[in-house]
């Protein structure tokens, strides 16, 4: 139960993000962004994890899980920001929020076990998903900027990265510590990012948006940290597949602070997401 309530408050802080995303996409460059929203979330985890203990527990393979979960990170931020810069929020939600099967699909590959009732869970959470992205009327989400299909080929990339990033990410945390799996896994994302901007010479974000990246990067942080930490719980699987709700809860903020309608049928998805989080709570 404890997992969903980390996954579940992973989605909102992702859901506030993506918000931001959405919208600053539209006038920025990229690589800048997620620079300055890496490297934010790595200055508030620093203290802490050098703080914390654990790093005579971090051997070299709870090292290279961290660095490799970064690496993967850098891989679906690219594909999140790109996803969100190209098309709306309808159009790709459902594709980023796909990652919960490929979470337990790599859960089951580790040896646990995955019962048809999770499946069945994962597979409604999805379903709802789709359905409330796909249904939107969103007037503010703009034109759809380029290919189609290039977007959605983004929006899977975000989705695989997310999954490696949690499987790899909860992988360090138990083999190692928590907090310095976190701040290594993000300061490898960093670097990568970093190496990125000095080859393509993209630096500066966009005029105005510093206050805003900073928050994303604490919003970033924390919704990764309560990912990561749920390796120490029962069934850590549970907190990416809850965290999946982030486009629901993206459009559900959307609703309540920019006043943007939800149609019943959004709601019908709504129902069906929350349905599937409740099954798998009677399972945990």
């Amino acid at each position: 139960m404890l997992s969903l309530g980390f996954g579940l408050a992973a989605a909102f802080a992702w859901a506030v993000h993506d918000l931001m995303v959405r919208r600053l996409t539209q006038a920025g460059a990229m690589l800048p962004m997620l620079m300055t929203v890496l490297a934010a979330g790595s200055a508030a985890l620093l203290v802490p994890a050098l703080l914390s203990g654990g790093w005579d527990r971090m051997g070299g393979t709870a090292w290279g899980w961290a660095m490799a979960a970064g690496l993967a990170y850098v891989f679906g931020s690219g594909g999140l920001y790109q996803a969100l810069s190209r098309a709306p929020v309808r159009i790709v939600a459902p594709v980023l929020g796909s990652f919960p099967m490929l979470s337990l699909g790599i859960a089951a590959a580790q040896g646990r076990g995955v019962s048809a009732l999770e499946w069945g869970a994962v597979a409604a959470i999805v379903a709802g998903i789709a359905i409330v992205a796909l249904t939107g009327r969103d007037s503010h989400s703009g034109s759809l900027r380029g290919s189609l299909v290039m977007a959605l080929l983004w929006a899977i990339a975000g989705a695989v990265g997310f999954a490696a990033t949690f499987a790899m990410g909860q992988e360090a945390a138990r083999l190692g510590a928590v907090l310095p799996a976190m701040i290594v896994t993000r300061i490898t994302a960093l670097a990568g990012v970093l190496l990125l901007c000095l080859a393509f010479r993209s630096w500066r974000p966009a005029p105005g948006a510093l206050p805003v990246l900073l928050g994303m990067g604490l919003l970033d942080a924390m919704a990764l940290g309560l990912v990561t930490a749920s390796a120490t719980l029962p069934h850590p699987e549970y907190a990416a597949v809850a965290s999946a709700l982030f486009g629901v809860l993206t459009i559900l903020l959307a609703w309540r602070v920019l006043g943007e309608r939800v149609a019943p049928v959004q709601w019908l998805g709504i129902i069906t997401v929350f349905g599937g989080i409740a099954v798998l709570a009677a399972q945990g």
